[in-house]
């Protein structure tokens, strides 16, 4: 019996020291330190005080519960009225140190907003919304108004750009002044400015490249209110709600507090369509070939040739972009493209110092002269072409492919610019019953560029084609060729495709709008006008798709921009606050009211570029937190950073 119960104590003994062991094994890494901190830093006092009356500080000291850290103070902490001199920010241990250089004004209230600067200096946990006050005479201003900036274009939120009030009307006061106090958007846009004294206050954003606090550079992206604000406060409640933990609420808190309003501003900010104009560089890549490039889009130079002296225009054929930003001249005279240097003179428009055009006139040259070294490789190169006798053909570009969308015409681009091309160059066929049959359609020349053309024939869905142009047919102006050229394709059938139909309501009365349909990278792929407060847009392909409209004040089918001198505001812009889903073969049938949300949560966040900073930083400090609780949840430490794949004793 005494032997049975000795056996029996070693057995439990035996056990109890295996289960220690494991225990010991499965937590042979790093002690995790628990769940991670997420909580800000907590302030004991400051020196001077807060809300402090009568003051003139140099220096400011604010003590937390914890060691801090300070990012990027100069971009983030706003300090209002703005300063000229920058002020020093700092950390020291548990203090935020603010060390000021202007000399502050008589009766005036100043704000130190930390926005989101100050964190723990472990975890990085920020403080949110951290004010510090004072004024310099005997009365503390506290009025605030708030809201949210966004790029006028496509509804992103601006982050880091300054918004700021004038209590002056005038209307140069913003290009002048300086702002009179200024806030400063987070990575949602959204801005408060504090310490306002009651009053009448016009409101800008200002993407402020030089820090005077003005609009003195047309380049500078901003945003203006046609409305006066006037800030003010009532009283409001709010339901707070205390949980034990992520899922289960504890209590349900009613709590009184103070709104300060306006905090629904909307600052659409936009760039003014003024660039600066001048001549950035000219270049001669081929002999037959003069490049011309500007800096901004202008309007079309006047040329003349120098040397060799020509009269008259028809020694090029001019190429040119929508907005005259580059233009290439194909030079057709021989006795012009053989010589080694061209001079022109040239009139075009310039911006001057004032930011005023003017027309300023150059004299500039192209050069094509080789080096020794290049024009012995250029003979080798003809040698080996001249031995191997091989032929060069003109380029010839289409945007064919086996599988072609039903929506799309025929593209050519050429490498030269041609003698010739009309329609019987091409032959564009469709099979029937094994035969291929002539197929018509409409050949419409490039406006901008002689070496591009667009073939619009009716497709049959689902039919093949093919599409031939003869070798040698075309001819360019240097004498280059074509080779054959042969292409057979299918056109999608209809069951490939969706059709969508929009009712829209919310449009102002009399105003012309389109919509634009956008990818997943919020790139506009299709364009359709609203008519009679409809939207139609045939052969879609299947998928997910998302939409924005124009409001198109000046009817040129395109957004266009404000300007600030004119006192003109962007055209307007919605966006579809979800998404549609085309499927194929499928009619879609929509109903989108404008304005049933407002603009600034329209824009749904999976195309919205900028992402809010705090979202990432919960969803890193729920990971975390997620990945913690995992590594403590099983018994003996089990499933955690142990040390060993197994869990097993030989882990140790």
């Amino acid at each position: 019996m005494h032997k049975k119960i000795l056996s029996l104590f070693s057995f439990f003994f035996l056990m109890v020291l295996v289960m220690v062991v494991l225990y010991a094994c499965a937590n042979m890494a790093a002690p995790s330190g628990g769940v991670y901190d997420m909580d800000p830093p907590k302030v004991k006092r400051a020196t001077p005080g807060f809300n402090s009356l009568k003051i003139t500080p140099s220096k400011i000291e604010i003590e937390f519960d914890e060691n801090i850290k300070i990012k990027s103070p100069t971009e983030k902490v706003i300090i209002t009225p703005p300063q000229q001199a920058l002020p020093v920010i700092r950390s020291v241990g548990k203090k935020a140190v603010v060390e000021l250089k202007d000399e502050l004004k008589p009766n005036t209230t100043y704000t130190i907003d930390f926005t989101d600067a100050i964190a723990d200096n472990n975890e990085e946990n920020p403080l949110e919304n951290f004010v510090f006050s004072f004024s310099t005479g005997d009365q503390l201003d506290t009025l605030s108004i708030s809201g949210k900036v966004l790029t006028a274009q496509d509804l992103e939120p601006v982050a880091g750009t300054y918004v700021g009030i004038h209590s002056n009307f005038d209307d140069t006061t913003f290009s002048r002044v300086p702002f009179e106090r200024i806030s400063k958007t987070d990575s949602r846009g959204k801005f408060t400015i504090r310490g306002m004294a009651p009053g009448k206050y016009k409101v800008f954003a200002l993407n402020d490249q030089n820090r005077d606090y003005k609009y003195d550079n047309p380049q500078e992206a901003i945003a203006f209110l046609d409305s006066i604000v006037i800030p003010s406060t009532m009283p409001a409640v709010r339901q707070d709600t205390v949980f034990v933990d992520s899922t289960t609420i504890d209590t349900i808190r009613t709590v009184h507090y103070t709104r300060f309003l306006p905090d629904d501003l909307v600052l659409r900010s936009f760039q003014s369509d003024f660039q600066r104009q001048y001549l950035q560089k000219q270049e001669r890549t081929e002999p037959h070939k003069l490049s011309i490039y500007f800096a901004a889009p202008t309007a079309m130079p006047d040329f003349t040739l120098l040397k060799p002296e020509v009269s008259g225009d028809d020694w090029y054929v001019k190429e040119r972009s929508a907005g005259n930003d580059t233009l290439l001249l194909w030079i057709t005279d021989s006795l012009i493209y053989q010589q080694d240097s061209i001079t022109m003179k040239i009139n075009y428009t310039r911006t001057d110092s004032l930011n005023k055009n003017y027309i300023d006139t150059d004299t500039i040259s192209f050069n094509i002269r080789k080096s020794a070294r290049e024009k012995r490789e250029d003979k080798k190169v003809e040698k080996k072409e001249n031995e191997e006798k091989q032929i060069r053909y003109l380029g010839v570009n289409s945007n064919i492919q086996s599988s072609f969308e039903l929506f799309n015409p025929i593209r050519f681009e050429f490498e030269q610019p041609l003698m010739r091309f009309d329609s019987s160059f091409v032959r564009l066929e469709k099979e029937v019953d094994s035969l291929f049959e002539p197929v018509p359609f409409r050949m419409e020349p490039d406006t901008l560029n002689p070496r591009k053309l667009t073939i619009r024939p009716r497709w049959e869905p689902g039919g093949k084609y093919k599409l031939t142009v003869d070798s040698a047919r075309l001819v360019s102006l240097y004498g280059l060729r074509n080779n054959k050229y042969e292409q057979s394709f299918t056109v999608k059938p209809l069951d490939q495709y969706g059709n969508l139909e929009v009712n829209i309501s919310g449009l102002p009365t009399g105003k012309v709008a389109f919509v634009e349909l956008l990818d997943k990278s919020d790139k506009p792929f299709r364009k359709s006008f609203v008519k009679g407060n409809k939207v139609r847009f045939q052969d879609l392909l299947p998928g997910e798709i998302y939409a924005r409209m124009v409001i198109d004040e000046n009817g040129d089918g395109v957004w266009t921009t404000g300007n600030y001198g004119d006192k003109r505001s962007p055209e307007m812009v919605y966006y579809y606050p979800g998404k549609w889903v085309i499927r194929a073969y499928s009619d879609h049938q929509e109903e989108w009211q404008i304005d049933a949300i407002p603009v600034i949560r329209q824009k749904p966040l999976e195309i919205t570029k900028n992402k809010p900073e705090e979202k990432k930083r919960r969803d890193l400090n729920k990971d975390r937190n997620n990945q913690q609780q995992n590594q403590q949840s099983s018994p003996f430490g089990f499933g955690g950073n142990s040390g060993s794949g197994s869990g097993g004793i030989p882990g140790m």
